[in-house]
């Protein structure tokens, strides 16, 4: 009888954390303004130190004509100073049109390449920009982790309202 052995040195220093979802629920709260227009928002990943990791969504007016929504995607000022301008929008998987004030929720997972993210410490950052108003942006940190599941959640204080993130393994 033969027995074979085999080991893989370091992989589990490399190896993604094979988290399924990344659940992210955000609320864009009704706001009673005499000029109201929907918010340019943008999601992304970073690390602690605030260094980028990925986009997730951006939501912008993508239906104006010869896409001149995205002149106004500068004024989403961290997110487009982190990664916006070096991209060439729309990208698929990634832009999306602006949402009505409501609770939206979305789900990431390996299609938006997280399943190559490897385990550790991130943060979800949100930002939020609105014509003839103002600019927020809200931190949500999480652990990602094939182990266990966790909700993490912080609350902006006037152009985004709860932000949570969920990571089911």
């Amino acid at each position: 009888m033969q027995i074979r052995y085999s080991f893989m040195l370091g992989a589990a220093l490399t190896a993604p954390a094979f988290a399924a979802d990344l659940n992210v629920k955000v609320e864009v709260p009704r706001l009673n303004v005499a000029e109201y227009h929907k918010p340019y928002v943008a999601f992304w990943i970073e690390k602690p130190d605030q260094s980028f990791v990925q986009n997730l969504s951006v939501w912008y007016d993508i239906k104006k004509k010869d896409n001149v929504g995205t002149k106004w995607l500068k004024d989403v000022r961290q997110w487009w100073r982190k990664s916006g301008r070096d991209l060439q929008m729309p990208v698929d998987g990634v832009s999306g049109a602006t949402r009505a004030p409501g609770e939206h929720t979305m789900t990431f997972g390996a299609k938006a390449g997280l399943d190559k993210l490897p385990a550790g410490d991130y943060v979800l950052v949100a930002e939020a920009s609105r014509e003839a108003g103002g600019r927020e942006v809200v931190r949500v940190p999480f652990a990602w982790s094939s182990k266990a599941a966790q909700t993490t959640q912080a609350k902006g204080d006037h152009e985004l309202g709860a932000v949570s993130v969920e990571v089911k393994p």
